[in-house]
């Protein structure tokens, strides 16, 4: 309470000396249950002293008054004492607080203490929220709330876990809030407990009722054991394997694992079978030795898995009787034989060689009758494929066995210099050396292919049970060396395949796929928290030699000194492990990230799923959150919601939203704002304020919605909402005008001025416009990249080797600021091809070509015609 100080009013003419002051003065107390307080006061030099008590003087009889002398100064002293009773201090109950003050009296003036309020103490009985039993899986937050009774003074609060003390400075994993909540960042098993709040004051000790905390675990199957042995010796039979749900075991009423702890597969040993003698052959006509001879083999049956070999001989002499052997020496007629049987060979060999000929011949005219170089322009344009001449029916296509409808580009990339061909000039200079003439193939997928048919292969695997049934949220196509790329519309995900990514000869079936965080389970340890979208590309398992790039978006604001980032890949058993450290990546790593302030781009040899994830190191470390605001199109009755999104800043959250509002029938009503989110267990607050009273009437009972810290920092939800509901007054009201704050409780915020006609006002519904699902997912070949393949080859050609003058590949990462890659790029075979990739993976489709232009012409040859091609020069 606030005391008035010391006040003196001396007599005039007087000596200030000798006024009283005051050597204790009365303070402020508390009167516990029915006992009377005593007030002292003393003060030097002083002739009288007495108290006065809200304005009026306490009874001389009151008082109990002892009279000193003051030993360092000499000069007379008082004390007075007085009780101050309960009775005394109800009689002013609920008017004003009762105090008094003491007053001193000398020769020289009067001196007036401060005052001292006396107010009664006590504690109510009722906890105004009391915790709640809770059952948390382990390693999850706990939040047990708890507000203590109405009491004089405030009382304090403090933890009992089984009746013992709980101290924050012995456990740094627990903490109590100044609401006095108690919050568990992680409950262990030794958490599993009773709680009890527990405040207390001068007066009384109250005591909540227990609240039961229980900390389960979910089972977990520990791996498959080997496949026993075949129960059937020789034949058909049956073995097994097992697995336990020991890792974890279910504890304190968890799940148990949910599937078969015993599987058996239909297994057969070939049984061994022995060799038996074939019938002997026809005796041989009698030789010139007189023998003759007839011979069996081994095959009736042939001895297999281990059986017994045939005994005895295969082959059986005897001598020629009599007539049958006959001595004659060679005459014309052999050879004659031997003759014809020299020229019928002379004549194979000249066929064979004149069908070599031939099939040369078709070889070379395969290249002469392509006369489409349509996929090469005369500098960074965009590509186009047409389709081979119809007046060439034999030229080769590919026609690999897909169930997807494929169409082929047949023949060279060039067409040959048969004769004079119209020039686009290609400056011959050090920097661009020509290119060797080659044949490619490109395969690709048909827009109509039917995705239900595709999504239904993948299915058939286990790997692949996984993925959404919808097309929506996945793309897919047929790739070959020559690469592409894959984009799912409107989320910011994308895979770029690079031309040689794919060994030549293979054709691949690839799919890009985004998942809800809620189907698939990504275990979160510590202050982990899901950055990005959970993403998977596949199939897993195909055999690369480039790196993919796969590209998708995150909401965290990177900084070295607040987070600890990381990428996660699933593997084909569940698991999920951690394959990337951000910076500290190992140039020669299967794994590489360029990380950007919105989005990041992950160089990959292996297929598979992949999540972002970042661990929070400081209080500093912040997420991205999206906040946006909408209300009905159409408001048919008095009431009209306005619902306040908050979801992570990327696209694909963006797009969720977007489409549940669009079947909910709503609308934007303001612009998008954007709110840094802290790691500081603090909860987000929404309200609402000045809704005219006259026109509207807000439905809220409280002064603010909350979400709570825990359930936007795991990232498992991508977004969450609140809905203030208003009335109107009359059914005309259409104009409404308030304010929506958003913020986090000693963090950032955002204000919504909302002003707007609700039954005609669309200016915000062209900000969310998603783009057409119906566009082509899938790139294929040299359509789906900025740079020509041509102009692409010729600058890695020439940049890729060391240059003394530094034009080479280390110069152009610099000229676009990617110099801090320079040791994962020389890690590669063509560091020149990693840094298109890369171009072409952060600027596609709306890359400006001519600024690359510049970056490579500056490295040593600026004459503007550098870029262009002659078709000659293929």
């Amino acid at each position: 309470a606030q005391q008035s100080a010391t006040v003196a009013n001396p007599v005039p003419g007087s000596n200030p000396d000798l006024l009283p002051h005051f050597l204790v003065e009365p303070e402020d107390v508390y009167i516990v249950k029915n006992k009377p307080v005593l007030l002292v006061c003393k003060a030097t030099p002083a002739t009288q002293i007495f108290f006065k008590c809200n304005g009026e003087w306490v009874r001389q009889v009151d008082h109990v008054i002892e009279r000193s002398t003051d030993g360092s100064s000499g000069l007379p002293s008082m004390e007075v004492r007085i009780n101050v009773s309960r009775q005394q201090v109800e009689k002013v109950f609920g008017l004003e607080e009762f105090w008094c003050q003491c007053v001193a009296w000398s020769s020289s003036g009067t001196t007036k203490s401060q005052k001292a309020y006396i107010r009664i103490a006590y504690l109510r009985k009722n906890f105004e929220q009391e915790p709640l039993a809770k059952e948390v899986s382990l390693e999850q937050g706990i939040v047990l709330p708890c507000r203590p009774p109405e009491g004089i003074p405030p009382a304090e609060v403090e933890w009992l876990r089984n009746e013992d003390l709980v101290d924050p400075s012995m456990d740094p994993n627990v903490y109590i809030t100044r609401e006095h909540s108690l919050v568990v960042r992680q409950a262990r098993l030794a958490d599993t407990a009773n709680y009890t709040c527990v405040a207390k004051n001068i007066v009384a000790r109250r005591r909540s009722a227990s609240a039961a905390v229980i900390v389960y675990v979910n089972g977990g199957w520990s791996t498959w054991t080997e496949w026993s042995v075949c129960s059937a010796s020789c034949g058909r039979g049956w073995q097994k394997r097992s697995r336990s749900c020991t890792n974890p075991a279910p504890l304190n009423g968890g799940a148990f694992c949910e599937g078969q702890n015993v599987q058996k597969t239909a297994c057969a040993t070939l049984c061994p079978v022995d060799g038996s003698w074939s019938p002997w052959s026809k005796w041989s006509a009698c030789g010139l030795d007189c023998t003759h001879w007839r011979s069996r083999e081994c095959s009736d049956p042939a001895p297999r898995n281990g059986g017994e070999e045939c005994q005895g001989a295969d082959l059986d002499t005897r001598n020629c009787t009599s007539d049958l052997c006959v001595h004659t020496a060679s005459g014309p007629e052999d050879v004659a034989l031997y003759v014809g049987l020299i020229a019928v060979a002379v004549c194979l060999l000249l066929l064979l060689l004149v069908l070599i000929l031939v099939y040369c011949r078709k070889k070379e005219g395969l290249d002469s009758d392509v006369a489409d170089s349509s996929i090469l322009t005369s500098g960074f344009q965009p590509v186009s494929i047409k389709p081979s001449k119809a007046d060439s029916p034999h030229l080769l296509t590919i026609q690999p066995d897909l169930s997807t409808t494929t169409t082929t580009y047949q023949g060279s990339l060039c067409p040959r210099q048969d004769g004079p061909s119209p020039k686009f000039q290609l400056t011959n200079g050090h920097l661009l050396s020509p290119l060797g003439s080659g044949r490619h193939t490109l395969h690709h997928s048909s827009p109509t292919s039917d995705a239900e048919d595709f999504v239904s292969r993948l299915s058939t695997q286990n790997y692949f049970r996984s993925l959404p049934r919808g097309t929506s949220n996945m793309a897919y196509g047929t790739f070959n060396f020559l690469g592409g790329r894959l984009m799912i519309p409107n989320t910011g995900i994308s895979l770029l395949i690079p031309p040689d990514a794919i060994p030549r000869g293979k054709i691949y079936e690839i799919y890009l796929t985004l998942h809800k965080p809620e189907d698939v389970r990504l275990p979160l340890a510590g202050c982990q928290t899901l950055l990005s979208p959970i993403v998977s590309c596949g199939p897993p398992g195909v055999l690369l030699t480039r790196p993919v790039i796969l590209t998708m978006d995150h909401c965290g604001e990177p900084s070295p000194e607040s987070w600890s980032l990381r990428l996660k890949k699933q593997s084909c058993e569940g698991s999920w492990e951690d394959v990337l450290h951000l910076g500290e990546e190992a140039p020669s790593h299967l794994y590489y990230c360029q990380l950007e302030a919105g989005a990041c781009y992950v160089f990959t040899e292996q297929l598979g799923r992949f999540a972002l994830v970042g661990e929070a190191l400081s209080v500093a470390a912040a997420k991205r959150l999206k906040l946006l605001l909408f209300a009905p199109v159409a408001c048919t009755s008095l009431e009209y919601n306005i619902r306040v999104y908050c979801l992570h800043d990327t696209h694909d959250a963006l797009k969720e939203v977007v489409q549940l509002e669009k079947q909910l029938g709503g609308q934007l009503i303001q612009e998008p704002r954007v709110l840094h989110f802290k790691d500081s267990y603090h909860n987000l607050r929404l309200s609402i304020h000045d809704v005219p009273s006259s026109l509207w009437k807000s439905k809220l009972l409280v002064s603010y919605q909350e979400i709570p810290f825990y359930h936007i920092w795991n990232g498992t939800q991508q977004y969450l909402h609140c809905t203030f509901t208003l009335e109107r007054v009359s059914p005309s009201t259409s104009d409404l005008a308030c304010k929506v704050w958003v913020w986090q409780v000693e963090g950032d915020g955002q204000s919504f001025n909302v002003n707007f006609n609700i039954t005609k006002d669309t200016r915000f519904a062209e900000l969310l416009v998603l783009e057409s699902e119906g566009g082509v997912p899938a790139l294929v070949g040299p359509s789906a990249f900025k740079i020509p393949f041509l102009i692409r080859q010729k600058i890695i050609t020439s940049l890729d080797p060391p240059c003394s003058r530094g034009a080479d590949w280390r110069t152009l990462a610099q000229k676009l600021h990617l110099d801090s890659h320079l040791s994962f790029f020389a890690s590669k075979p063509s560091p020149t091809a990693m840094i298109l990739n890369l171009w072409e993976a952060r600027h596609f489709p709306n890359g400006n070509l001519s600024q690359l232009a510049a970056a490579v012409a500056g490295l040593g040859q600026p004459d503007a015609g550098l870029f262009t091609v002659s078709e000659a020069e293929c």
